[in-house]
């Protein structure tokens, strides 16, 4: 895969947290940024990090134990110099997919370590604070913006029957930033596949500008068009085939092109997340539970789950990234990871609409 030295840099420069497979970084590098440092705690993710991204400093810490001054000192720069401030604080805490709010406060597994993840978005707001980058990005799940969750979010009106300085949005406020917040859907930014992530925009103050979120594209891919060249290895299709014997072959073998595994008798309801996509629409959201083989995603026509390759393409992903590990934790990789292509529509308008402004 091509490094930022390869391409045209277009004189920008961006760290990331909590960056995962590297998703993110991507994104930015195709839009032609230079991911400086980067900072992922899961050795899986960083194995897969490191494995694509070889020209940016990574550190493993716990992001409680690194301190604004670490990243600085690390990327030679001062305060305010860093031009964008990625981060991807982990979403298990807010997903509807998950426990939400009984699990606040608890340290739970995520991946393969063990950690707290509802208040790791303070810890992103306290770096943003010490380093003060010209703008920050900070994306998360849906839903933080629905429920329960929106009490932790927080509102840009003030309330004076509720304390609203210790959300989410007034934290980040505090740090000296104008704020504002889109639910944006991947799938309108050419992605074949419908993912909706919450995305934080911040503009330091000074600057005197807002922030700006990348308009939706008219052109939409399907399933079918991210596989149409693609020429999967026996090995991956070998890997993603069910056991013939188990039940699961036997459910997956009745469902219908759109049709999801709650809805056969024998299923009792359950099986909801098991289901045959559709060839001639986007791809619903890959979640890390693929690979599971019995809670995820279907090939259109084959009776097996989708390959590593046919994921990356569902992605965004280019077909020589490298991803590590088993079957299984490959699908956890692109699952948790952010669609590059929806990063780099974002960082373009970043580059546009703001940074290009402040050098004028």
């Amino acid at each position: 895969m091509q490094e930022i030295n390869d391409l045209a840099w277009n004189g920008y420069n961006a760290v990331s947290t909590f960056s995962g497979c590297g998703g993110s970084s991507l994104g930015y590098k195709m839009a032609n940024f230079k991911v400086l440092w980067a900072n992922e705690f899961i050795d899986a993710a960083r194995e897969c990090y490191k494995a694509n991204h070889k020209t940016t400093i990574l550190d493993g810490r716990d992001i409680r134990k690194v301190s604004g001054s670490d990243i600085l000192n690390a990327v030679s720069l001062n305060v305010g110099e860093i031009d964008l401030f990625d981060g991807s604080p982990p979403c298990a805490s807010f997903s509807t997919a998950g426990n939400r709010e009984d699990d606040w406060g608890k340290v739970k597994k995520y991946s393969d370590k063990s950690q707290r993840t509802d208040d790791l978005f303070y810890e992103y707001a306290r770096l943003i604070k010490e380093t003060q980058p010209k703008v920050f990005v900070a994306e998360n799940v849906k839903g933080i913006t629905m429920g329960v969750a929106t009490s932790m979010l927080g509102s840009f009106q003030d309330d004076m029957f509720d304390d609203q300085s210790s959300t989410i949005i007034r934290t980040l406020m505090a740090c000296g930033y104008k704020v504002d917040f889109r639910v944006l859907n991947s799938v309108n930014y050419g992605v074949p596949q419908a993912r909706q992530r919450t995305i934080f925009i911040g503009v330091r103050n000074d600057l005197g500008l807002l922030p700006k979120f990348p308009l939706q594209q008219n052109t939409y891919f399907t399933t079918n068009d991210s596989f149409a060249d693609l020429i999967n290895s026996e090995e991956e299709i070998k890997e993603s085939q069910y056991n013939p014997a188990s039940k699961i072959y036997g459910m997956i073998k009745k469902l219908k092109e759109g049709e999801s595994g709650d809805t056969l008798p024998e299923s009792n309801g359950s099986y909801f997340g098991l289901q045959r996509i559709r060839g001639d629409r986007p791809c619903p959201t890959i979640c890390q539970r693929q690979g599971n083989k019995g809670a995820g995603l279907v090939h259109p026509k084959e009776d097996r789950e989708l390959t590593v390759s046919e994921l990356k393409r569902l992605s965004s992903f280019p077909d020589d990234f490298i991803l590590t590990g088993n079957y299984k934790r490959k699908c956890e990789r692109i699952g948790r990871a952010v669609p590059p292509l929806l990063m780099k529509a974002i960082a373009k308008e970043i580059q546009e609409s703001i940074l290009m402004q402040i050098k004028k």
